[in-house]
């Protein structure tokens, strides 16, 4: 509900629920229900519009931060007006003139558009009419909450531990973001919810915000003393990052909204259908990556057995990570110099593309595009494309940040280096039989400007994906540190964290899957002993965990037992089974009362099977499990609940399973099954059932 009565900026009233076919003369009593004068504030009604700021009287947060390019600080605050508004069924566009002492500043113009599946877009654009040109510091996007959102709900984490969820209760002033790394980093917000107190995956009202960008960015919510709450999305500009010349357009990055009142699964169901029309499509092959299999040691005659036992398994796509190219002989080097390694590969990657492709597999390949290595051709070559901060002042050599993982950022924003690295690329694909790229990224930005280099990325995608459409790309920035929607348009898949340890996956995957579908999330079963936190899991659990999203093999296959490739064979086939359900299906989570476990399913979108996953975390908090109860299926059908078979039985701390399980099955109403559950063992820590659940009326 926007309230664009007169010649004002406009106000954003309400985003959420339907609130049906409603009179105008009740939808102005409403509008004018909020705009009361407070006691000790201005003498007229404070009521924040879209472009919210101190000429309204406004003293919170400001949207727009600009100026005259050159000039002080203007005397007034920037005065707004309407010059235009054109509204249908799903969208609404408003044209705005902002102006300052001297006369025209910018012609903006706020766009918002609401998706079949209920997702709200708003976004801005500024265009520069000051014959000076303008220095835009801040284009935010602002959106009201009721006073009764008073809980919130975001993320942080580290590398390796990736979307850690932080609640807390909304309170007065600004809880903001800053994400300063040109990339969302480990830590990203990723969601920022706010909801009724006590919100859970099945319950409450709640009102989540994503900013779509994959560089530097500002998120948060505000509670102003008088009572108005919104959340806040915005670029994060440096000062003087964006100047625009007269007549130049900025675009600012979208901010993605979805509302529910069935928790954070009701929005879950807005966004996976939304994020999957948004992404591009592809088919979702079971895929090994040979990383953990055999790192940087890349030798054809230690390559070949792995493909054989990939094949044997089923495996559909083969991908050669780090460590082909040219000189990459560890990670200190080489990053830039995108050609074979004539040493290791004297004929090229042709005899192992071959292979892969002979045994039915598609080929893929890792990249880092956007970095380089001191110690690289690249580097020697062109010093001036590592991302640096010139001392305009001295005329000095420029200074580079420190190195991380032993490398620089590449200044895409150069053409010669962007141009350089799309032909690279271009010629990579043009000669071999490459199917899918891993797009790596490895490093903050700690030079430069984000805002130029995250648009100069996209093209780079853009044009590498013009000129080979057929080729899927991973986005990967050393696991989950650029998962959003900005990136989500142009790649196929996220590497969702470098971490394979099944117990961290399992909370990663859980939040990840707040936001995206599980098949767009890419989960891959370990060895043994998990390579980074050391910790050993059954391969029942590592099965589990990995059957939930894009599913893979990182581990060495061929030093498995003969018992553990039948298992994985099985497995495989199980996924290829379920891939129509994993690719489709409704997330559905319940609330624990207990942080020992969580449960899980994969909902069809008829209702007529789902796939359920009940795993432990930690040793069990009482001694009886608490029944295993799923909403979301039907209430009105039967289904026939039967056990997943991967590998050995989850180990169960009791003598005899339920007398159900036992019989391998039972038929039960989803009725039931919402609110009663059905008995389940006692798992020892760090176990997984799997159930697949089929209508049969």
């Amino acid at each position: 509900m926007l309230d664009a009565r007169g010649t004002a900026v406009p106000r954003l009233l309400h985003w959420g629920s339907d609130l049906g076919a409603v009179e105008p003369e009740s939808l102005s009593a409403v509008a004018d229900a909020g705009r009361a004068i407070a006691p000790s504030s201005p003498d007229v009604p404070l009521s924040p519009s879209l472009l919210a700021s101190a000429a309204e009287g406004f003293s919170g947060s400001p949207v727009l931060v600009a100026r005259r390019a050159g000039a002080p600080l203007a005397r007034l605050p920037l005065r707004i007006r309407r010059t235009g508004l054109t509204h249908d069924a799903t969208a609404i566009t408003v044209e705005l003139a902002a102006a300052d002492d001297h006369g025209p500043l910018l012609a903006l113009t706020w766009r918002a558009a609401l998706s079949p599946e209920g997702v709200l877009t708003i976004g801005w654009d500024a265009r520069a009419e000051a014959p000076e040109g303008v220095d835009l510091h801040r284009l935010a996007v602002a959106v009201p909450v009721p006073a009764r959102a008073d809980e919130l709900l975001d993320f942080t984490g580290l590398w390796a531990s990736e979307r850690r969820p932080q609640r807390g209760a909304v309170r007065d002033g600004l809880h903001l973001r800053e994400q300063r790394r040109g990339r969302p980093g480990h830590d990203a917000p990723y969601l920022t919810v706010v909801g009724t107190p006590g919100f859970g995956f099945r319950s409450g009202e709640v009102w989540a915000l994503h900013h779509a960008f994959s560089g530097n960015s500002s998120t948060g919510v505000e509670a102003l003393p008088t009572g108005h709450r919104r959340l806040l999305a915005a670029e994060l500009l440096e000062p003087g990052e964006i100047v625009l010349a007269p007549g130049e357009l900025y675009t600012a990055p979208e901010a993605v909204l979805a509302w529910s009142d069935r928790g954070l699964d009701g929005v879950s169901d807005r966004l996976h259908p939304f994020v999957r029309a948004l992404s591009p499509s592809t088919h979702r092959p079971v895929v090994l990556n040979t990383w953990e299999a055999v790192y940087f040691d890349h030798d054809l005659d230690r390559l070949l057995p792995l493909v054989e036992a990939a094949a044997d398994l089923g495996i559909e796509r083969f991908v050669l990570d780090d460590g082909w190219f040219h000189g990459r002989t560890d990670d200190r080097r080489a990053l830039g110099d995108w050609t074979v390694d004539p040493e290791r590969w004297p004929e090229g990657l042709h005899p192992l593309a071959d292979a892969v492709i002979a045994r039915g597999m598609e080929f893929g390949l890792w990249v880092e595009p956007e970095m380089v290595s001191p110690d690289s051709r690249l580097a020697r070559e062109h010093p001036e494309w590592m991302l640096a901060e010139a001392d305009t002042e001295t005329g000095a050599e420029a200074h580079h940040p420190p190195s991380w993982r032993f490398q620089h950022t590449l200044d895409l924003t150069i053409p010669a280096a962007r141009a350089h690295v799309l032909a690279a690329l271009d010629a990579l694909l043009d000669e071999y039989p490459i199917a899918f790229l891993k797009w790596d990224h490895n490093r903050d930005q700690h030079a430069g400007s984000a805002a130029a280099h995250t648009r100069a990325v996209y093209a780079l995608i853009d044009d590498l994906r013009a000129r080979h459409p057929h080729v899927a790309i991973e986005s990967c920035a050393s696991g989950g540190a650029r998962v959003d929607l900005g990136i989500a348009r142009r790649v196929h898949r996220f590497w969702t964290s470098d971490t394979n340890d099944a117990l961290d996956r399992q909370r990663i995957q859980r939040y990840s899957g707040l936001l995206m579908p599980p098949e767009l999330l890419g989960g891959h079963v370990g060895a043994p002993r998990a390579h980074i936190t050391g910790r050993r899991h059954d391969l029942s659990f590592r099965l589990a965990t990995a059957l939930f999203g894009s599913a893979g093999i990182e581990w060495d296959i061929t030093a498995a037992s003969d018992d553990d490739r039948a298992v994985l064979r099985e497995w495989v086939t199980t996924v290829k089974r379920f891939r129509p359900l994993l690719t489709t299906g409704r997330t559905v989570r319940t609330d624990e009362a207990t942080d020992d476990r969580v449960v899980h399913a994969l909902v069809a979108p008829d209702g007529g099977e789902a796939l359920i996953a009940l795993a432990t975390l930690a040793t069990a908090a009482v001694a009886l499990p608490a029944p295993l109860r799923l909403p979301g299926l039907d209430p009105a059908r039967h289904y026939r609940i039967e056990p997943v078979t991967l590998g050995a039985p989850p180990h169960a701390v009791q003598d005899a399973p339920p007398a159900w399980l036992a019989a391998g099955g039972t038929t039960i109403p989803g009725a039931l099954l919402a609110e009663l559950g059905l008995p389940v063992p006692l798992l020892g820590p760090e176990q997984a059932l799997v159930l697949h659940a089929v209508a049969v009326d």
